[in-house]
């Protein structure tokens, strides 16, 4: 079987577009991993990301007659402008159906490429479900993004590159979204060097593949994050995951290592920055997850001296997610921690505060009087010894007699908190909700709209992040309500929702 699929990628039609993408080398991390690292450049084709691979050996090869029909994908980033691009090399029709939600240079970029943009639906799910109609309605021939043994193969020509650019390469790391990379990638090195070890890397928001072998088959995710949205897919293509289960020609085990790799999101952020460090690039959160997985991996399993390949699969970065990514990069790095710290409300405890820390390096310090005999302070402290140092600190606090509670994993602080400066409310009937809402104009107004005038809203923060989704923390009086009729206005709503009062942030801070 993999025979089949070496064959399949080395008559892959993908040059007439495509680039072979450099090997370089990332200096820096090598020297911090204790391993040789190598970056794949994808983010250097033509439309930014790998994605033109599979698309232009796809459309490159259908018959005359469904070439003058045209195509059509659904696709909020890189297979479309995949698509448009080798539609326009071609000179064919392309249709491509994106979400309302999708940024403006996104569309725009396709729309350079020649592609027609239809804007539907606030969600991929929506956008393709329309394009497969209107595929069969108009006789246009649909372009999946991974699930198709001509994108697989097309993709599979990144192994074929860097197995010519460096033969005795130990470990390749993949970012995985709906499999097609890792398979065309797994497929080849399996059979042409069974040697290479192939590790998946996936987003902890949309680990797709690590449910799926976890289970032994394709389940989709009840919910999916999308702040690495070239991976956000909620479940494995089905013909990845054949590949990906098949055995190595020499019998020494599947393509694909059985472990993923799963990163988090200040970790993913960490790792657009070692790639800025090494390259003077900027890819994109997708594009940057290779890396993350990278140094996770050679950490959990101390890893040192092997030759690793970490593909960068895609450089469409929006610029105004660039300020997002910055704040939590030193968070992923384990260059900064948050404490919430309770102080007494008089003069000069801040001085003594700040002299317990020992010349520790504040980064960020919030703090409202609100009349009280103590003080609760939120607290950006900056590291340099990594996890123990964040261990010490919250010690030696202690040992101060202050009540410390460290807050650096709290997804709560870190959205939302740290930009909440006003006090407490003390509201007994105060339910506190996270919620997740499309990033286009009108959609917060739908959800006051929707939320009606039934409960009063006591707190309320969002800041756009240059992403997909919005992220609303938002506070509630339940006043004469119960909780179940609280949830039941929220989820009619239609918008991912989630209690967060138990939070340790808000009830540290705003309760």
């Amino acid at each position: 079987m993999l025979a089949h699929w070496v064959r399949r990628i080395l008559q892959a039609t993908v040059y007439d577009v495509a680039i072979e993408s450099p090997l370089e080398p990332a200096p820096l991390l090598s020297q911090r991993l204790g391993n040789t690292i190598r970056f794949k450049r994808e983010d250097q084709q033509p439309v930014f990301s790998f994605k033109l691979r599979g698309a232009y050996n796809r459309i490159s090869q259908l018959s005359d007659a469904q070439k003058e029909q045209g195509v059509i994908c659904a696709s909020a980033g890189n297979h479309a402008q995949g698509v448009a691009f080798s539609g326009q090399r071609l000179g064919l029709r392309t249709l491509i159906v994106m979400p309302r939600t999708t940024p403006d240079i996104k569309v725009n970029a396709v729309r350079r490429l020649g592609g027609e943009v239809i804007l539907h639906g606030d969600s991929f799910d929506v956008a393709n479900r329309f394009a497969l109609e209107k595929a069969e309605q108009e006789g246009l021939t649909y372009i999946p993004p991974y699930d198709d043994e001509l994108v697989i193969a097309g993709q599979g020509t990144v192994a074929v590159e860097i197995l010519k650019q460096w033969r005795t390469v130990d470990y390749v790391f993949v970012a995985t979204g709906g499999g097609g990379l890792l398979a065309g990638v797994a497929a080849y090195l399996g059979d042409v060097a069974p040697h290479v070890r192939v590790i998946s890397v996936e987003s902890a928001e949309a680990a797709c593949l690590k449910l799926a072998l976890e289970t032994g088959e394709r389940k989709a995710l009840p919910q999916v994050g999308l702040f690495a949205d070239g991976v956000a897919v909620a479940q494995i293509g089905a013909l990845p995951f054949d590949v990906i289960r098949l055995d190595k020609s020499d019998g020494s085990g599947p393509v694909v290592e059985p472990e993923v790799v799963t990163c988090t999101t200040d970790e993913i952020c960490a790792a657009v920055k070692d790639v800025y460090e090494d390259s003077r690039s900027i890819v994109e959160p997708a594009g940057a997850l290779a890396v993350a997985g990278m140094k996770k991996y050679c950490q959990q399993h101390a890893i040192t001296g092997k030759r690793m390949v970490a593909i960068l699969s895609g450089a469409n970065m929006n610029f105004d997610r660039l300020r997002y990514i910055a704040e939590r990069t030193e968070l992923g790095e384990n260059r900064e921690a948050i404490y919430a710290v309770t102080i007494p409300e008089r003069t000069g405890a801040f001085l003594e505060f700040c002299r317990s820390l020992q010349g520790k390096g504040i980064t960020e310090f919030n703090y409202r009087f609100n009349g009280t005999p103590i003080a609760q302070v939120f607290v950006g402290i900056g590291l340099k010894g990594g996890l123990q140092e964040r261990a010490d600190i919250q010690a030696q606090l202690r040992v101060k007699d202050y009540q410390v509670t460290d807050l650096t994993d709290d997804e709560i602080a870190k959205l939302h908190i740290r930009h909440l400066i006003g006090g407490q409310a003390h509201l007994p009937d105060e339910r506190l909700f996270r919620v997740e809402f499309p990033e286009r104009p009108g959609a917060l107004l739908n959800f006051l709209e929707k939320l009606g005038q039934t409960f009063n809203i006591s707190l309320f923060h969002y800041r756009n992040h240059g992403a997909a989704e919005g992220r609303v923390l938002v506070g509630l009086q339940a006043a004469d309500h119960t909780d179940a009729q609280l949830n039941e206005v929220l989820t009619a709503i239609g918008y991912p929702v989630q209690d967060v009062t138990d939070s340790v942030a808000y009830q540290l801070f705003l309760k």
